[in-house]
């Protein structure tokens, strides 16, 4: 189902706040074909279990403060969050021009993207209070990495795109995704417009795939990045919501 969303009632993204629970939030170091990681964990330690576990991806800047804030949000909803890192501890960009390099070497390299996928999927099943229950999400690169775990069949519960690139690589498809994906997406994307986001919903269907997609009227890319000149709040508290709501039905 596509939904076409114009407004919403206001999310308090604050709801729940770290100050209101006992959040523990923490790096922790991994090791994927000989390569070091740092993630980033987060969770209610007052809680005698987690609802479940949510990985996020990063944008292309790499793991920085942003996905950290996301993930102590989910902790104080009551979900164990990791935020995993597919450049490795010492790689991290420091500028655009990195930015892109980065990025670009894993779209490159796609048998590599997936390890480093899988991999963190892995080490994050060793940490305190992840269980078997997992949904994998990501922002902008981070949601174009969510759809290629997705097509890679990543056996995890579902997989959730903000605004990410929705473009399918030359012999790929979905025909290996076995979990529901959600595409959270600006009307005015310029980056992955109407039509590439037509294009996936249609690979989708000819797959079989349980999905759904919500869409923001005139939110442009990057919506849920607080500074960005493209941020909406009513796309960012809207996607915020549908996040929470599929989270509820798959864990």
């Amino acid at each position: 189902m596509i939904r076409t969303v114009t407004s919403t009632l206001a999310l308090g993204l604050a709801v729940a706040s770290p100050a209101a629970a006992d959040l523990a939030g923490q790096p922790f170091d991994y090791e994927v074909d000989g390569t070091v990681f740092e993630g980033y964990v987060a969770r209610n330690t007052d809680l005698p279990e987690t609802e479940g576990t949510v990985l996020i991806v990063h944008d292309w800047d790499g793991l920085t403060a942003y996905e950290k804030q996301r993930a102590d949000m989910l902790a104080a909803q009551g979900y164990t969050a990791v935020a995993i890192d597919v450049y490795g501890k010492t790689n991290r960009p420091t500028n655009m021009e990195e930015n892109q390099a980065r990025s670009g070497a894993l779209y490159a390299d796609r048998d590599l993207f997936r390890a480093r996928l899988s991999g963190s999927l892995a080490a994050a099943q060793e940490l305190d209070g992840v269980g078997n229950d997992i949904i994998l999400m990501g922002y902008c690169f981070g949601g174009a990495a969510t759809l290629e775990a997705a097509r890679a069949g990543m056996d995890i519960d579902g997989f959730v795109s903000f605004h990410g690139g929705l473009g399918t690589p030359e012999g790929q498809d979905y025909s290996m995704t076995t979990a529901p994906v959600l595409l959270l997406h600006g009307t005015a994307d310029p980056v992955s417009g109407p039509a590439d986001l037509a294009q996936v919903v249609g690979e989708m269907l000819d797959a079989g795939v349980e999905h759904d997609a919500q869409l923001f009227g005139g939110a442009r890319h990057s919506f849920t990045v607080w500074g960005s000149r493209d941020y909406d709040l009513a796309a960012d508290t809207g996607s915020w919501d549908a996040l929470m709501g599929f989270l509820d039905a798959q864990l």
